[in-house]
Parts: C-alpha cells; sequence; structure tokens
C-alpha cells in the first residue's frame, strides 16, 4: 500500500476485534468445531490419564514387585494409547479442514469485496500488494487456525490439566509450579505485543517485495529495452534487505520470548523435582508419585513452553488478518441505491450530461471535466475530439460509473445512473478501449466475456464481424488456443479484434468505443471500421478519437479542450466554426493529404 495509507497504531485493530472478525468465518462451521474441539479434550485427557497409569506401573508392578498388576496396567495403558491415536486422527483432521476451509472463505469474500470497489482506490493501493494480503497473509491464517490454534488449545489444556493433576497429587509441590506462572505470562504479554506489530511490518515488506516483482515482470519489455535489469536488480535487494531486517527483528523477539519462558519453567521444574526427591527420601512421597508428579509437570512445562512459541504464531496471524480486514472494510464510493430506479417501458439509450464536473481523487484540484452539458440522443454516434487531457475517457467512465462527478447528472433515459444499479447500468453497455483486456485463458473464453453461455457459433460470428475469424483459425488450437496473460501471445490488432468482437458479441444498446481501431494497420482498420459501423447503427454510440479519419461520418462531433465542451457538430461544419478542431484537422489531414478540408 501507499505510505498514505498504512494504519497508525491508533487505527491497528484491538486483539478483540480481530478475533471477533475471524469467528464470522468460523460461525458457518460449528458442527466441525464442535467435532474437532471433543476429538481435542479427549486426547488432552487420555494424555493426563496415561501418567497415572505410569504411576501404577511404577507402584504396582515395579516397586511391589507384581507381574498381575503389571500386566493389567500395561494392557490398560495400550488401550489408551490407541484410543489416543483415534483421537489425534479426529482431532488433526477436523482442525486441518477448518483451516483449509475458512482461507478459502476468506479468500473469497476479499476478492469478492475487491472487484466491487471503485476503480480510484487502485490508484492509492497497489495491486501486487492487494495480491500479497489475498495469498501470503490467509496463507499465515490457514497454517494458524489449521495447526498452530490446535496446538495452543491442546497445549493450555494440558496445562490446565496437568495443574489439577498436580494439587491431586502433591499440594505442596504445586505451589512452586504456580509461583512461576505470573513470571512467565509477563514476558509472553510484553514480547507478544511487539512481535505481532513486527510480524505486521514483515508483512507489509514482503507484499512490497512481492508489488515490485509483479510490476517488473509486467514491464519486462521496458526494463529490457532501456538496460535497466542491474538497476531494477539493485531496487529489488533493498526491499528484500529491508523485509529481511524487519523479519530479523521479529525473530529475535520472538527468540527472547521462548528463551526466557523456557528458562524459568525448567528452572521451576528442577526446583520442584529437589523438593519432591526430598521427600520420597525422607518416606513422605512414593516413587511413583513423584514419577507422577514430575511427568505432569513436564506436561505443564511443555505445554507452556508449546503455547509461548504458539503466541508467536498468532501475533503474526493478528497482524496478517488485520491487513486482510483492512481491504474487507474498504468502502467503495460506487454502491448501488437502496431503492434502485428500474428502466422501465422501452430502452431507448439516450445519455444526457448535465453540468457536470468531475476531478479524480488523485488529483483533487486538477477538474477533469468543468461543467460539461451534452446529450447524446437514442441512436445517434457522437465522437469525443480533443487534444490529450481534455476529459474524452473521463467521459466514457462516467457512463459507466466507474466514479461520480462532483456536481452535475449523468442521465440514462431519464434517470441518474445514480438512481440505478451498477449492474443494471453496464448490463446495456459495451466497451472497447484502446488498450484491450484480455484475459489468461482461450480465444473463446475471452470473445464470451461479457455472455459466457453464448455458444461457439455465435461467438464465431461475432469474430467474423469483428474481421477477426481469419486470424483465429490460423492459431494451433482455433477458438481454443491460450492466449497467455493479457493476451501476450497475439499483436496488437489481433488483440483490439478479440476485443471488438466481444463487444459485438455481448449486442448492446449503447457503444463506447475509445480509439477501437488505434492499433490496427490500415487493411484491417478499414475492415473493422466497417464492421463498427455497421455495429453502430441503431445504437446509441460515443466514441473517442484522436484520428479524425475515423469519425467524419459519425452524426455529431463534440470537441473538449482541457475539460470543458467546446464545441459541437459535424466534421464539416466544426472545420469553420471551431479553431481548434480546424488546427486538429490540419495537423492529420494537411500532413498526410495536403488538403485540410478532407
Amino acid at each position: 500500500m501507499t505510505e498514505s495509507s498504512q494504519p497508525t497504531a491508533a487505527q491497528r485493530r484491538s486483539s478483540t476485534r480481530l478475533l471477533a472478525n475471524t469467528a464470522v468465518f468460523l460461525k458457518p462451521y460449528t458442527t466441525q468445531i464442535i467435532v474437532a474441539s471433543v476429538a481435542l479434550v479427549f486426547t488432552a485427557a487420555l494424555t493426563l490419564g496415561l501418567v497415572q497409569y505410569v504411576r501404577l506401573i511404577v507402584d504396582r508392578g515395579f516397586a511391589a514387585g507384581s507381574a498381575a498388576s503389571l500386566n493389567s496396567a500395561i494392557i490398560g495403558f495400550l488401550v489408551v494409547a490407541v484410543l489416543q491415536a483415534l483421537g489425534t486422527f479426529a482431532r488433526f483432521y477436523w482442525v486441518s479442514w477448518l483451516g483449509e476451509r475458512v482461507t478459502a472463505d476468506i479468500r473469497s469474500a476479499v476478492y469478492r469485496h475487491l472487484i466491487n470497489l471503485h476503480p480510484s482506490y487502485f490508484e492509492d493501493n497497489l495491486s501486487g500488494e492487494i495480491q500479497s494480503r489475498i495469498t501470503t497473509d490467509t496463507t499465515l491464517i490457514q497454517s494458524v487456525i489449521g495447526s498452530s490454534a490446535s496446538i495452543a488449545l491442546r497445549n493450555l489444556l494440558m496445562m490446565i490439566g496437568g495443574v489439577v493433576f498436580l494439587f491431586i497429587t502433591n499440594p505442596k509441590l504445586t505451589s512452586v509450579v504456580l509461583i512461576c506462572i505470573p513470571l512467565v505470562i509477563g514476558p509472553i504479554m510484553f514480547f507478544g505485543r511487539k512481535v505481532r506489530r513486527l510480524s505486521r511490518d514483515s508483512q507489509d515488506e514482503i507484499a512490497n517485495v512481492g508489488a515490485y516483482v509483479g510490476e517488473s515482470i509486467q514491464q519486462l519489455k521496458t526494463v529490457q529495452a532501456y538496460n535497466q535489469q542491474a538497476h531494477n536488480d539493485g531496487v529489488f535487494s533493498r526491499h528484500v534487505e529491508t523485509a529481511f531486517k524487519v523479519a530479523k527483528a521479529r525473530i529475535f523477539m520472538r527468540s527472547i520470548l521462548i528463551t526466557l519462558v523456557m528458562t524459568l519453567v525448567f528452572a521451576a521444574l528442577a526446583v520442584m523435582i529437589w523438593v519432591g526427591g526430598q521427600d520420597v527420601i525422607s518416606g513422605r512421597m512414593s516413587a511413583g508419585e513423584l514419577t507422577a508428579f514430575v511427568a505432569y509437570a513436564v506436561i505443564v512445562a511443555t505445554a507452556v513452553g508449546a503455547v509461548s512459541q504458539v503466541i508467536s504464531e498468532l501475533q503474526r496471524a493478528a497482524g496478517a488478518m488485520e491487513r486482510l480486514m483492512e481491504l474487507l472494510e474498504a468502502e467503495s464510493h460506487i454502491t448501488a441505491p437502496e431503492n434502485p430506479t428500474e428502466l422501465s417501458g422501452v430502452f431507448r439509450g439516450q445519455l444526457d450530461f448535465e453540468t457536470v464536473s468531475f476531478a479524480y481523487p488523485s488529483r483533487p484540484d486538477s477538474p477533469a471535466l468543468d461543467d460539461v452539458t451534452l446529450t447524446l440522443r437514442p441512436g445517434e454516434s457522437l465522437a469525443l475530439v480533443g487534444p490529450s487531457g481534455a476529459g474524452k475517457s473521463t467521459l466514457l467512465d462516467l457512463v459507466l460509473r466507474f466514479y461520480d462527478p462532483q456536481s452535475g447528472r449523468v442521465l440514462l433515459d431519464g434517470v441518474d445512473v445514480r438512481q440505478l444499479t451498477p449492474e443494471a447500468l453496464r448490463s446495456h453497455i459495451a466497451i472497447v478501449s484502446q488498450q484491450p483486456a484480455l484475459f489468461t485463458g482461450s480465444v473463446l473464453d475471452n470473445i464470451r466475456f461479457g455472455r459466457p453461455d453464448a455458444s461457439l457459433d455465435e461467438a464465431r460470428a461475432a469474430a467474423e464481424a469483428a474481421f477477426a475469424n481469419e486470424f483465429i483459425e490460423q492459431l494451433p488450437e482455433g477458438y481454443n488456443s491460450y492466449l497467455g496473460e493479457a493476451g501476450v501471445r497475439l499483436s496488437g490488432g489481433q488483440r483490439q479484434r478479440i476485443a471488438i468482437a466481444r463487444a459485438i458479441l455481448n449486442d448492446p444498446e449503447i457503444l463506447l468505443l475509445d480509439e477501437a481501431t488505434s492499433a490496427l494497420d490500415a487493411e484491417s482498420e478499414r475492415k473493422v471500421q466497417q464492421a463498427l459501423e455497421k455495429l453502430m447503427k441503431g445504437r446509441t454510440s460515443l466514441i473517442i478519437a484522436h484520428r479524425l479519419a475515423t469519425v467524419k461520418n459519425v452524426d455529431r462531433i463534440a470537441v473538449l479542450e482541457a475539460g470543458k465542451l467546446i464545441a459541437t457538430g459535424t466534421h464539416s461544419s466544426l472545420l469553420t466554426d471551431c479553431e481548434l478542431y480546424a488546427n486538429l484537422a490540419q495537423l492529420q489531414f494537411g500532413n498526410e493529404n495536403g488538403s485540410k478540408g478532407q
């Protein structure tokens, strides 16, 4: 994330709130949690019970010299061991299942939320960093829920049960153990908070590493074209070293925590064995009782040590859950109204911009549109012309409601688009962008992106209308050919025609064309232009064009400059009535054909 989006210490969530957030994902699986908990308690009880058999074996078998007592004790020991194995199977299976299931649910929930966020959210947040949260952070949570949490709960039960049996066996020696508990808990609480903070920082740095790798790979041709491999390697190494330093600090704190806990626990154990040994020597305690007591003390000490280690993992998971909750709690600026309006009657496809003003959130002091009023009548084709940064693409974004204007309204058939659900609005629109968006998958998958249920024949017909069928049939597997990431295996012109075929298949009432023929050669452009003109008939079409030759035959042209609408008219009228348009025409047609009015 960007520095400005990093949460302050005051904003970071409390452990209670994080537990509540996690509980939301655990709630649907109450039955599985109960089964796992029963198995957890069962195995812990059996482990504690095994110690009593050890005491019987020592006192009745070894010390008393009774073979029969020894045999019965051994049989009981084996029965308990088998039950322990069965209980461990149930505990491990259901706890691991919960970890995988909850992690899958969290990933789905985060992704579902992300793809409905307003586009400006991704102006301030790196996609690679977000990907790291969905993958790395959820994997950490899976490890905790599916393993560490089970270990912590099991050892907590063992610690509590062990203390109870210590009291039953010898209250005096138990007091030695209890005195040390506050000495152990103190460091756990103190260092645990530091580990959580460092864990959060470590996850952030790892995410930065992932984001940089993703960006470098996506722009690999540019990196190599400018011979910047060594520079990028140096920057990446600095990111890696920063992540290592933060991780090293976290490991150091965790190591101190474990060392202190283990030292205190086993020091108390040594004192307890010495006191118990004195009682055995003086006859106040049997050898079996001391053996059982030592076994319970070891169980308690081991449990405390295990809990102290797991707490570090839990703190890391808390940091990961904190980062995921930030994504889940991000509010979208584009939402459906509580009581959406439905477009009734025959859909006409009229678009109206009423005194629309808009500035991008990342540039609030630089208006992209300034008091624009424009009407696009049903079935009319309107071209948007003007220099770069004039606001042409912004108008298309407002039609799709990727953003809402700060003032004014965008109307569809007389209804403010903010009163429609985004899904209802966009169901009537298809867009072909200047940089066509293709997805990893086959040609057919990409053509059918807007209509996944379309048949192969329908997709082929759309491809033929976009003059794409010929090159598609020449691909190794035709319509089932794999395109690679972002269609990397196709040329720019081929990608453009796939995108046009997608729009044709979607059969929209409103077309948004953002320089849709820009990546085509002259012959392909002529063919696709013919296909687009046929497609645009009877449809409301809003077209962005930098090359005026592609828009001379539209119904009207709107000229924009610095976010303002300065003129509308036909190609011929604007040549005489609009100086900016005349200059643009002179630059293009004058250089190409030596004729201003051509």
